[in-house]
């Protein structure tokens, strides 16, 4: 028989049985759905996560303050910021100091119920540094930066019950009345930013206590050089006691973030694995059964000059053409499932090719590994055998 007969003969084998096809062939499906959605959509966060690093720019570096020798709290000189703008290839540098202020919707609230809110004093330069977007009114200025103004991170905003900025808006921080003069946007970057309040640095330092010293150092870099910077910023902004400044780069935190899903995907890869196999279970247990419903037909077949070779050919074609037919419908099932949680969590869909293609390719092997056997047991069927047991 030529290719066109064989795939003939094995497509009029799976239309005899249509149900028994459409449950064998759900099993691959599954198994190859679990697997394609599975690799698509972590391809999908993955090209999310890449887009918007590519927009928040992986050349933010900040430095923060650790522990002295004798484990006590350390803190960074008050020149730091200037000393880290000196550096060769730095573009900007901003900083905040933390402040033992605490900010409030009014001044009926209890002092121990500070919703975890910070209060920092902000230089005017920050937005620009650490990336920071205001979605309501204005960011601190040389004008009211000496005066009771802040603005609020978006979950400080939402925790005190404040929806927009104005000079009708004021919140009760450090035991008078400051004006909320903008609202930030979320800053994946800088999520500390989400939760602070943000004063000017003299208001800071004449109203609140503040004793003046930087508690984070945001630093952005030429992207050819952040490695070259990331490793003399330590000793630039605390010369004395490099050891007791850290560096960090927030890309690489949000880069570590996304890749505890890995460990997740993987799990759900070895579902779609077993659920694969079982699936190749229930082609084999369909072709055994189809091999001894039609022995009559094997009989007749024999009887009338069919080879063993064409017999084991036929049934081979007819598992291969079930799993490819699971395989195809599960291909089509991921890629839906991938884009319709894409689409809800705002990603781009994304499958890869290879997914696609290694899905159908590991169906036709499990297919033609399960239906290897009965083919040959077809095959060695006596045709004398074979009509007599009809």
């Amino acid at each position: 028989m030529g290719p066109a007969d064989v795939l003939r003969v094995g497509g009029s084998g799976l239309r005899s049985r249509p149900m028994r096809v459409f449950l064998s062939a759900l099993g691959i499906a599954i198994g190859i759905a679990a697997m394609v959605g599975v690799v698509g959509i972590s391809t999908s966060s993955s090209e999310d996560l890449n887009r918007r690093l590519a927009a928040l720019g992986t050349n933010l570096l900040t430095v923060s303050p650790g522990q002295s020798f004798a484990g006590d709290a350390a803190h960074l000189p008050d020149s730091s910021v200037d000393m880290i703008g000196n550096i060769k290839d730095v573009d900007s540098v901003s900083a905040i100091g933390k402040t033992s202020a605490k900010v409030y919707r009014n001044d009926h609230i209890k002092k121990e119920e500070t919703g975890g809110l910070n209060v920092y004093a902000a230089r005017t330069d920050l937005p620009k540094t650490a990336g920071a977007q205001v979605v309501d009114g204005r960011w601190l200025n040389a004008a009211n930066q000496r005066y009771p103004a802040v603005v609020l991170g978006p979950k400080a905003a939402e925790q005190l019950g404040v929806f927009r900025a104005g000079p009708d808006t004021r919140v009760w921080l450090g035991g008078q009345w400051f004006t909320v003069v903008g609202i930030l946007a979320p800053n994946e970057l800088v999520p500390d930013l989400d939760s602070a309040a943000l004063v000017g640095w003299p208001v800071a330092e004449k109203e609140l206590d503040f004793d003046g010293y930087p508690t984070t150092v945001y630093t952005r870099a030429d992207e050819s050089a952040v490695s070259d910077v990331q490793s003399v910023l330590g000793a630039t902004a605390n010369p004395e006691n490099p050891s007791e400044a850290n560096v960090s780069r927030p890309s690489d935190v949000l880069e570590a973030k996304e890749a505890t899903d890995d460990t997740l995907s993987g799990l759900l890869l070895g579902l779609g694995a077993v659920a694969l196999l079982v699936g190749g279970v229930g082609v084999a247990n369909t072709m055994v059964i189809s091999v001894l419903e039609r022995r009559s037909e094997i009989g007749l077949r024999r009887s009338l000059g069919a080879t063993r070779g064409q017999i084991r050919t036929q049934f081979l074609c007819e598992a291969l053409l079930l799993s490819a037919l699971g395989g195809l419908g599960g291909v089509l099932l991921g890629i839906a499932v991938t884009s319709g949680y894409s689409t809800y969590q705002g990603w781009p869909s994304v499958v890869p090719v290879w997914a696609m293609a290694g899905g159908v390719g590991a169906t036709l092997v499990i297919g033609g590994l399960a239906g290897f056997y009965p083919a040959v047991r077809a095959a060695r069927l006596p045709p004398t055998e074979a009509l007599a047991t009809t």
